[in-house]
């Protein structure tokens, strides 16, 4: 769901931020020339923001009770503070803005930049951590500048390009994945707790007959809306011992095996499908949980030696890929 506002109004621009954000206090010297405007973007437990100041300021913001990343497209923030730790942050930089329960305060100037907030239980949902175990970011910067700027634009794509897209933002699989795609994004862009390497018992549950249960379990359930905690549960075991498992028996991922079979799924529905009642191959694609137009035809190729528009209007060499 996208809404916009804009004002010139400090006030007004607090009343907005505090209802869709936290209470917050401005402190600058104009209050009824201060340009700003918002894009909101919802899904499900997330949302990618678009926010533009046009003037300078400095802010209090109370907790947001969320995890919230600042992008910076262009301005800067030349002083952010929370918890004691000072920073500065200027264009083509992402930051955590502070832990989900602590406030922050600082100055922006002309910033314009992405929030991006996730619920905390997401990063739990999808790192390697026994069920349970809350997972919290350790760090306000990226383990590295690249690591950042590959997040950047991954929350530009899902912002500009999936959840605006009706035939994309409708269909269930992707408004589930949307959200484990974007907190898999984050811990792999900033530190955080969650542990990551089997232990001893982890390894000795990592048998054949716990493998055999996941599989069933994501065979029978590739149609709904998944976790790797769900399939760890399925399975009697922990997180990392899933991991374990398929590393060690399939060279794969819990959710590679899962991207695997909602691939076939896929490529059935495509082979299923009449070429002329209207359908197309990103609708197919969104079906199964695909948003990526170009990673699923990467993914669908690699799979069936040709592309799913091919699948689709029956051009195919021979049944190669059938």
């Amino acid at each position: 769901m996208e809404s916009d506002f804009e004002s010139h109004s400090l006030d007004q621009i607090e009343e907005y931020i505090a209802a869709a954000y936290a209470s917050i206090r401005f402190t600058t010297d104009n209050k009824e020339q201060n340009h700003f405007r918002a894009t909101r973007n919802t899904l499900g437990p997330v949302s990618l923001d678009l926010l533009d100041y046009g003037f300078e300021a400095g802010y209090a913001v109370e907790p947001l009770g969320r995890i919230a990343l600042f992008g910076v497209e262009s301005g800067a923030f030349p002083h952010v503070e929370t918890d004691g730790v000072r920073d500065s942050h200027g264009a083509g930089e992402v930051f955590l803005a502070a832990q989900p329960d602590r406030p922050y305060a600082g100055r922006q100037s002309r910033a314009r930049f992405s929030i991006t907030m996730l619920e905390p239980s997401l990063l739990s949902q999808v790192a390697a951590t026994p069920t349970g175990t809350p997972v919290q970011l350790t760090g306000y910067r990226p383990i590295s500048p690249a690591a950042g700027r590959n997040l950047m634009r991954t929350i530009a794509f899902l912002r500009d390009r999936v959840i605006t897209d009706p035939a994309l933002r409708d269909s269930a699989l992707v408004a589930s994945t949307v959200p484990q795609f974007l907190a898999a994004a984050v811990l792999s862009t900033f530190p955080h707790t969650a542990l990551t390497e089997p232990t001893g018992r982890d390894r000795h549950d990592a048998s054949p007959a716990t493998l055999r249960r996941a599989i069933a379990f994501i065979d029978d359930h590739a149609h709904h809306e998944i976790t790797v905690a769900d399939i760890a549960a399925a399975a009697r075991i922990s997180i990392r011992t899933l991991q374990d498992v398929f590393r060690r028996y399939r060279g794969t991922t819990p959710m590679g095996y899962l991207r695997q079979v909602r691939l076939q799924q896929a490529h059935q529905e495509l082979l299923a499908t009449d070429p002329d009642a209207g359908a197309t191959v990103i609708q197919i694609a969104a079906n199964w949980g695909f948003f990526h137009a170009g990673r699923f035809a990467h993914y669908y190729r690699a799979a069936y030696g040709c592309l799913p528009a091919r699948t689709l209007q029956r051009d195919t060499p021979g049944s190669r890929h059938r």
